[in-house]
């Protein structure tokens, strides 16, 4: 059962020194060894489903606008619901830290005092909690701001004498 070849092979092949396997990936990825006893469509079908996994994985990362607070929680609730995971501590941190965006990196590394990669995993871990928390009132407005009117710049005085 071998399907028939639809397109002609790709020509463009990447280059080798920018194709990057991690070890822990091979392990994840479906078996096909070609034999008459396996069907190739199968295969096919479970790669897609796969490749789904890797999506969501993807959405898993801080999304565009988000609190960092938030980001982080999402992340740390999708590690726990799945507690033998088998990651180190050190590959967690790097995927959230991955997942940043430029920006949120670099007040992550002000914060830090310098290289935050450089922590030991734990202390990342702890820091990344500690950043999560702090960063709740970030965006919220400051309770004695809230009372308080603001003028506007330009006011308009008529003056009725």
């Amino acid at each position: 059962m071998h399907p028939p070849r639809m397109s002609a092979p790709s020509c463009i092949v990447p280059p080798l020194e920018q194709l990057i396997i991690r070890p822990h990936i091979v392990p994840l990825l479906p078996n096909f060894h070609g034999m008459e006893s396996e069907n190739p469509y199968a295969h096919i079908k479970e790669f897609e489903e796969d490749q789904w996994v890797e999506e969501t994985n993807l959405k898993l990362f801080c999304k565009e606008n988000e609190k960092f607070h938030e980001c982080w929680e999402r992340y740390m609730e999708a590690i726990n619901a799945c507690p033998h995971h088998g990651f180190d501590t050190w590959l967690l941190v790097s995927y959230f830290y991955d997942g940043m965006s430029s920006s949120m990196k670099q007040i992550l590394e002000t914060m830090c005092g310098g290289d935050f990669m450089s922590k030991n995993p734990e202390e990342a871990m702890d820091f990344l909690s500690y950043v999560s928390e702090v960063s709740r009132g970030w965006d919220e407005p400051n309770s004695r701001e809230m009372g308080r009117m603001k003028a506007p710049v330009n006011p308009k005085v008529e003056c009725t004498c």
